[in-house]
């Protein structure tokens, strides 16, 4: 275990992207622009590799042609308990009625916590990397210290500022953020 008298945990300030190895690049940035809506932005030109990236939610996605892509692994089986990346929704019927009309496979869970329920959905992107949709800002965060609830996130709709949009202006110029009341 670590020792946290050694000047606590590392001064992060947000989580800026995942990167997912996939058997076809051009397969996934079609799934995840046109399923998650998710934008191309640039890459730098000094990497020497294939791959894309993408923004959208206040997220990036990195991928990454893998130089083997038959020998990645293959998962049939839809798990809720394998890595996944989890988005938050308005609407979960939209949701499910999308998924129906792409014919991409998924499960459904609930969770119930103190007569909160959260509902989820779970699916793969094209390279099997697991996608959860939830409505999960229903239940609290409650340390495990103490047991008083820190916050409640809503997910609200906020312009990017300006600074920003001339880092990314070749991305969206409306981005879905999550602010804690």
């Amino acid at each position: 275990m670590l020792d946290s008298k050694k000047g606590g945990a590392l001064p992060l300030s947000s989580l800026n992207h995942i990167s997912l190895l996939c058997r076809s690049v051009e397969a996934s940035l079609d799934f995840y622009q046109n399923v998650l809506g998710f934008t191309p932005i640039r890459r730098p030109g000094s990497l020497d590799f294939d791959g894309a990236w993408l923004f959208k939610y206040g997220i990036g996605i990195h991928l990454l042609q893998s130089a083997e892509p038959e020998a990645m692994p293959k998962k049939t089986e839809i798990n809720p308990k394998d890595n996944h990346i989890s988005f938050q929704c308005e609407s979960m019927t939209l949701v499910e009625k999308k998924l129906k009309e792409l014919d991409i496979a998924y499960i459904q869970q609930r969770v119930e916590e103190g007569g909160i329920y959260v509902d989820q959905l779970f699916f793969h992107d094209p390279d099997e990397f697991m996608i959860e949709i939830c409505n999960c800002d229903n239940l609290p965060v409650i340390p495990c210290e103490g047991g008083e609830t820190v916050r409640v996130c809503k997910r609200v709709n906020l312009g990017i500022m300006p600074q920003q949009k001339m880092a990314i202006s070749y991305a969206s110029t409306e981005e879905s953020h999550i602010t804690c009341a």
